[in-house]
């Protein structure tokens, strides 16, 4: 008897790969950059998106589409800091985004009015590596207590990615975290990487990420 192999992932990633391209274009044509943040579980991605939209929520036009596992919680945080609409997506147990979902979230967002789109992505440095959303890049965030050879242990993830956030800065005085070490380890696997380092909870080092999204977004500064 023959045997037929239905290959249902690459399926999967096909149609997903083709929903993104109808994300780009969508984005492309109203001027917004998108930008898809991933990381592991608490490295600090929504606090650095609540102090940042705060500080450029309504100057950059920033709209947010947030996943979890299971609950609306850090939707209802970011919410706390800016008038537009956060769109929680609540995967159900599934371990990142596709972008049938952020399609689906286009719809809410009046793109006219934005400038960047954040979409924070499932806590995980797995499986989000390989679902293109539609963004413009990835930006791998992970903090000073995760260890230096995090992009050793995931380096799809950080091969995939254009930016890196080192974050929690301000715990290294009471850690052993070499910085330049897990920036080496982190160019091993891709040189072209560009790293900010922060701390989210103090403000230390976000005027450069500030600086970088206002570039993004095409805002010239004047002195």
């Amino acid at each position: 008897m023959a045997v037929r192999t239905i290959e249902v992932r690459e399926r999967l990633m096909a149609r997903n790969d083709e929903l993104a391209a109808s994300v780009r274009q969508q984005l492309q044509d109203t001027g917004v950059t998108a930008f898809n943040l991933v990381s592991s579980p608490g490295s600090g991605k929504t606090l650095l998106l609540e102090r940042t939209l705060t500080a450029l929520g309504e100057e950059l036009g920033i709209a947010v589409v947030t996943g979890d596992v299971q609950t609306q919680n850090d939707a209802d945080r970011l919410a706390r800091h800016t008038t537009r609409l956060v769109q929680a997506v609540m995967t159900g147990g599934a371990c990142h985004l596709d972008a049938r979902q952020i399609l689906t979230a286009l719809e809410a967002i009046d793109l006219g009015r934005t400038r960047l789109l954040f979409i924070e992505n499932v806590g995980n440095l797995v499986c989000p590596a390989s679902w293109d959303l539609g963004e413009a890049a990835k930006v791998v965030l992970f903090s000073v207590t995760e260890g230096e050879d995090k992009p050793l242990k995931y380096p799809k993830m950080f091969q995939m990615a254009r930016y890196a956030v080192v974050n929690k800065i301000d715990l290294l005085p009471h850690l052993d975290f070499d910085v330049d070490r897990a920036i080496a380890n982190a160019r091993a696997v891709n040189p072209e990487l560009r790293f900010f380092l922060t701390s989210a909870r103090t403000g230390e080092g976000v005027d450069a990420w500030f600086g970088f999204l206002r570039q993004q977004a095409g805002v010239v500064q004047t002195t």
